[in-house]
């Protein structure tokens, strides 16, 4: 479902701290929207490897961003991330091609 813009943007912001929280490795609260949860179990739900977590979180994180700024009215899961990403046709040398 859509979002209103102004709540959006207010929602990225705190998608921003919760990802650097993740990133991290530590929770610095203890309450949560009903959106953070939801998206703190899709990313749970997702299988990563811990050596790439980092990584792909921090990924993730820019695509997020991304997907907003070009019109995006909702924010973007993990799992809708690594969905699209596996999708992209690759390049030769195997990294993914930015469409």
């Amino acid at each position: 479902m859509p979002i209103p813009l102004i709540e959006l943007e207010a929602r990225l912001h705190q998608f921003n701290k919760l990802m650097q929280e993740l990133l991290r490795g530590r929770m610095q609260r203890t309450t949560f929207q009903p959106w953070e949860v939801e998206l703190l179990l899709d990313i749970e739900a997702c299988p990563i490897r811990d050596a790439n977590r980092r990584e792909i979180l921090r990924r993730y994180q820019k695509a997020a961003c991304r997907y907003v700024d070009r019109g995006g009215r909702t924010l973007l899961k993990l799992s809708e991330y690594l969905a699209k990403k596996h999708r992209q046709p690759m390049d030769r040398d195997g990294a993914a091609v930015e469409e």
